[in-house]
């Protein structure tokens, strides 16, 4: 998957930007809030996911303006093809190779990107919630079917916890929460199935790059971590009959708790470095690298997966890294295209290949 070119009409702070691409590493670089990450933001759109920054549309357009474009120009292993994402008040049109589409989501599957910012660093840093969230994302990226499976989940769960809510006024509801169990298990065992599988691949493609950026001078380690310890290797089935068991045997404290204690919206995932929490003992450089290494973890699992390469967008992702871990990200992430914003000028000197842009106002320079 190859950027050969981002048009932008009034998008946030940028009134018209051209940006021809390098089929390796673009580093934009320029002082705070120039414009860097709207052209990332820009480009992650096109994918048909929200943005990273939780906006809303209306939110893209310039102030002043009644409208705002996105016109991405790439190329996937087969051809060429175009996207545009065209925003007004209250109303966004979407257009892939001259076909207007009902839905960003429909665009999902035809342009793939990775996207690092700095508040993925609360994949490390905070609570299971961000890491459930990545995961999720993550998973639905590469197999649209899973994202059903996680709705019908979420919402057995809070039919199940609004039954929970009201059992001690009407015990008659412990009839339909035995029914609601079923379903709650049912999706709960998709959901920890694809989850486990997910991680298992995750664990390896992250082991090996963040191998690479500490120069093997420390070991990543990823686990998926249920509220029940299992075998990662069950069936569909076994982890159904396993999640239906844990919520009768849980009944009693979810009745106490009005709200279900056990599933996969308690699970986490446990990053360690050399055996210990990279969220406990890691520094903020080790945090950043092991956000870095699950975010190119992920590019590869797509990969694998619909043999594309995702374009890699690292937003601020030199910051906190010293200069060899900022080299491995600079020079050593091969064989895809890379999209880095920084804001010190002396960390792109030291790039072997690519291109730099400069960007002040909204403008390229």
């Amino acid at each position: 998957m190859i950027v050969n070119s981002v048009d932008l009409k009034n998008f946030r702070n940028i009134s018209s930007l051209f940006l021809e691409a390098d089929t390796g590493v673009n580093v934009i670089y320029g002082e705070n809030a120039q414009g860097k990450t709207n052209i990332l933001e820009a480009i992650w759109l096109t994918t048909g996911l929200k943005s990273f920054r939780m906006s809303k549309d209306a939110e893209f357009i310039k102030f002043s303006e009644e409208t705002s474009k996105i016109t991405l120009n790439f190329s996937d292993n087969i051809r060429k093809k175009e996207t545009q994402l065209i925003f007004a008040d209250k109303k966004k049109n979407i257009f892939h190779n001259g076909v207007n589409l009902k839905s960003s989501s429909e665009l999902v599957g035809s342009f793939y990107a990775v996207i690092f910012s700095p508040d993925h660093l609360s994949l490390i840093k905070n609570g299971p919630a961000e890491r459930r969230k990545f995961l999720d994302t993550a998973i639905c990226q590469i197999k649209p079917s899973y994202a059903v499976s996680l709705t019908n989940f979420k919402r057995s769960l809070l039919q199940r916890n609004s039954i929970l809510k009201d059992l001690h006024l009407n015990s008659d509801l412990y009839d339909i929460l035995e029914q609601w169990d079923i379903q709650l298990a049912k999706y709960s065992a998709l959901v920890v199935k694809e989850r486990l599988n997910y991680i298992e691949s995750l664990s390896l493609f992250s082991k090996e790059i963040y191998s690479g950026i500490s120069e093997d001078k420390e070991k990543l380690n990823i686990k998926y971590s249920l509220t029940d310890k299992i075998d990662e290797n069950l069936t569909v089935e076994e982890l159904y009959n396993i999640q239906l068991r844990n919520l009768k045997n849980s009944i009693k404290e979810d009745v106490l708790n009005k709200s279900t204690t056990v599933g996969p919206h308690r699970d986490d995932i446990e990053i360690s470095l050399n055996g210990v929490s990279a969220r406990v003992f890691g520094s903020q450089g080790q945090q950043r690298s092991c956000a870095l290494a699950l975010k190119l973890g992920e590019s590869e699992i797509v990969k694998q997966k619909t043999g594309e390469i995702p374009v890699a967008l690292l937003d601020d992702v030199m910051s906190e890294l010293d200069e060899k871990r900022q080299d491995f990200v600079l020079n050593r992430i091969k064989d895809r295209q890379v999209f880095l914003t920084c804001c010190d000028p002396s960390q792109v000197l030291r790039m072997c290949n690519g291109k730099t842009f400069l960007i002040k106002g909204g403008k390229l320079k």
